[in-house]
């Protein structure tokens, strides 16, 4: 396949921090891909969750199989715009790296306590975690910490990122991954990452958007009769009706959510293509110096807002959605104040990263953070099971 000019090609990527040799039969973009795939933190995320819980169910989406439908969503219309598949994949399958227990609940206690520990402190962000976790915190070659990806890869896995932070990073690595995030007084303004990260944002949101809505009508908390009022699900429950009359059931949630997903990458196809005509970037730079190229078209987007929007009220705010959330972000203070209390209750290979007892590892870092990533790298069986040894008390039933 030949890719469009203004795709990543690995033979032109700004590198790895660490200089590589290429490997035989795999370019750089596969390489990363594979890393991932090969890290713990990829393994855990079979069992951190997305909106429902580890026990509440076996069948809800997992931050593992949701990476797994944002990489498969990514790939496809990569595929058709002639981007590179292999940098969107690596991006989809590490974007949730370093995302904590008990999905956003955790995400805003750990953030929080952070907060409350030092008010000038810098608090918990996923996208910045998890590049710390490929630059830093995986511990698998022996000649550096984390994962020593390409800069395109790491790139795209930094979606966010505060501006306070975003200084920090550009400090150590100018014209690096964060310099999209800071504001340059002089010089091209660098506002976007690659057309390839770009499409593994939005694949995302895609992913995302359809599965709550298939996890919220399994879990009971949202019915088919409720979705009727958003207009992107109620337009192709229609079309599917008038297609298959009398289907119900979970038969008629899926073939509408498939329906709905096929018009989505449809349309990012062809708004994509029509943005990239109308601004012919010639290159992966030019990309990075316009505005977003990749994208829905413009009733499409409204929709997907609309849609968001549903979930939020209908789903993510639902009383027995909060009553959980309450509750695992009990379970992250509280593990947070007691590995604060007593570092000890911490495994020893957490403690020697605390500042001067190997400072000359990317993983050495303030106590503070090293609790930090202990507990963003648990998985929510892990976090329930050190709560309850920690405090005597089980808080999710058995």
């Amino acid at each position: 396949m030949t890719w469009a000019a203004c795709a990543c090609d690995p033979a032109l990527s700004r590198g790895r921090r660490i200089p590589e040799p290429v490997a035989p039969t795999r370019s750089d973009f596969q390489r990363d891909r594979d890393r991932i795939v090969h890290s713990t933190a990829f393994r855990r995320l079979v069992y951190k969750t997305q909106v429902f819980l580890n026990h509440e169910g076996d069948l809800f989406r997992t931050r593992l199989t949701h990476s797994l439908e944002v990489a498969q969503l990514g790939r496809s219309i990569a595929r058709t715009l002639r981007l590179n598949e292999d940098l969107v994949e690596a991006i989809a399958l590490a974007h949730d790296l370093g995302h904590t227990p008990f999905g956003h609940a955790g995400q805003d206690a750990l953030n929080a306590c952070l907060q409350r520990h030092n008010a000038q402190s810098a608090g918990f962000e996923h996208n910045l975690q998890s590049l710390r976790v490929v630059d830093a915190l995986e511990e698998r070659y022996p000649a550096y910490d984390g994962l020593n990806l390409t800069f395109e890869t790491r790139e795209g896995i930094l979606k966010h990122c505060s501006k306070r932070n975003a200084r920090h990073i550009e400090a150590r690595e100018p014209w690096g991954v964060a310099h999209r995030f800071v504001e340059q007084a002089a010089g091209p303004l660098w506002r976007q990452p690659s057309l390839e990260a770009q499409l593994a944002n939005l694949a995302d949101e895609i992913a995302y958007n359809a599965h709550d809505m298939d996890d919220g009508v399994r879990s009971g908390l949202l019915s088919l009769e409720q979705l009727e009022d958003v207009p992107l699900f109620s337009r192709y429950r229609r079309e599917t009706l008038g297609v298959y009359p009398g289907l119900q059931g979970r038969r008629l949630l899926f073939e509408t959510i498939r329906r709905m997903l096929s018009a989505q990458v449809y349309d990012v196809i062809d708004a994509t293509r029509s943005a990239l005509r109308t601004a012919a970037p010639a290159d992966v730079q030019a990309v990075r110096e316009h505005a977003a190229l990749v994208c829905f078209s413009d009733e499409m987007a409204l929709q997907s807002a609309s849609l968001k929007r549903f979930l939020l009220q209908n789903l993510y705010r639902h009383p027995q959605v909060v009553q959980t959330t309450q509750a695992a972000q009990q379970v992250v203070r509280d593990l947070f104040d007691a590995y604060m209390a007593d570092p000890a209750e911490m495994p020893q290979a957490h403690i020697d990263r605390f500042d001067g007892s190997d400072s000359a590892r990317a993983a050495s870092a303030k106590p503070v953070r090293v609790v930090a990533d202990y507990i963003a790298g648990m998985t929510d069986r892990f976090a329930a099971k050190e709560h309850e040894r920690l405090k005597g008390r089980a808080i999710f039933p058995g």
